[in-house]
């Protein structure tokens, strides 16, 4: 919008030299940043009230409407993370009575969403397991590939002992 390089700093300097004297520019310098500095309060302050009158007006409701409709996917997962979040609340047994029948549910329902915990994880390590074991062969299996051809060539280049150079 309005940018200034350098020379041109230095063209406004040399002609303010010029024409206001080399006594008076330190206090024209120095009002001109008064006044810059006035000028940036306001434009802050006219910011910072548009900023509270979309808030106010739920301009942010809309705009957050606006980026679930153009990512549905990130939509759909936070809401499957709500969800989560709200299950995970909802199995504290700690704050029902225990000795209560909703008390015993709670706790059985904790334990259940525990040993569930466990039994993913197991399976995910085992999977990783697993996965990491065929790696590992395809990995070895590729090696072998690269030093059988070496082999090959070695056992090609010394020729086997005849009966004939023998004689």
């Amino acid at each position: 919008m309005f940018d200034l390089g350098w020379s041109e700093l230095l063209v406004i300097g040399v002609v303010a030299l010029i024409v206001v004297g080399p006594k008076d520019l330190p206090l024209l310098f120095r009002n001109v940043g008064r006044f810059v500095g006035k000028a940036r309060g306001m434009a802050r302050e006219f910011s910072r009230a548009m900023e509270d009158a979309a808030q106010d007006s739920g301009v942010n409701d809309i705009k957050k409407s606006f980026k679930t409709a153009t990512n549905p996917m990130g939509a759909a997962f936070d809401g499957l993370k709500d969800a989560t979040r709200d299950l995970t609340k909802g199995l504290d047994p700690t704050k029902y009575d225990p000795a209560s029948e909703t008390g015993k549910l709670a706790a059985e329902r904790a334990d259940s969403a525990k040993k569930i915990q466990a039994a993913t994880a197991r399976a995910a390590a085992d999977r990783k397991a697993r996965e990491a074991a065929e790696a590992l062969a395809k990995a070895e299996e590729a090696e072998a590939a690269l030093s059988a051809p070496a082999a090959t060539a070695k056992a090609v280049e010394t020729p086997a002992p005849d009966s004939e150079t023998k004689a």
